[in-house]
Parts: C-alpha cells; structure tokens; sequence
C-alpha cells in the first residue's frame, strides 16, 4: 500500500542531511551539493506535495511565462540592446543570469 503525502513528508522531517539528498536524487533525478537541512526538506515536501496534487497545470505554467517574458526589466534589457548594437530586434539576443548559489540557504543552485 502506497503511503499518504502526508505520511512521507512527516518521515522527511525525521532524516538528516544525507538521506535527504539520497532522497533528492531518488525523487528529482539529480545530485544536490546542498548540506541546508531545512532547504532540502522543503524543496522534497514541495515537490511530493505537487506531485500528490497533480502539479501545476499547463495553463499556470504558461501564465507564468507570459509574465516573465512581459516584465518591464526585461523589455528595457531589449531597447538597450537595439539602441546599443543599432540592430534590429530580431536580430538581437539577451540571456539571463543565474545565480551559483542561493544566497538565502548559501547552497549551489540546481
């Protein structure tokens, strides 16, 4: 019999730092370097609480990209560009920068 959501977060609060990057890697499929108890055992909850819930849907996650991309910073970044290299739009390219680290937890980011 499959355990409850709530069952296996209430076990994930009992582990420590080690089992909970096993447990990381088992659940999302990659190795953290993160020692921050607190931040795994959160980051595990979250996940098997969406996982429970079905996940976001598409619709969410669109809305979400929509907004991300239509962001005044964003828009800025592209005048500046245009401006900058006197090329049109569509021939101009940004990126974005990702930290290495979460700063609130100082862990690598993954």
């Amino acid at each position: 019999m499959k355990k409850p959501p709530e069952h296996l977060i209430e076990e994930l609060a009992t582990l420590d730092v080690a089992t909970l990057q096993k447990r990381h890697v088992a659940f999302i499929g990659k190795e953290t370097p993160c020692g921050h108890r607190q931040f795994l055992f959160r980051k595990l909850a979250w996940h098997l609480q969406a996982k429970a819930e079905g996940g976001f849907p598409a619709s969410a996650l669109e809305l979400a990209k929509s907004i991300a991309l239509d962001t005044p910073l964003r828009i800025r970044i592209l005048t500046n560009a245009v401006q900058r290299a006197g090329k049109p739009l569509d021939h101009s390219s940004t990126t974005t920068i990702e930290p290495a680290h979460d700063a609130r937890t100082h862990c690598r980011a993954v």
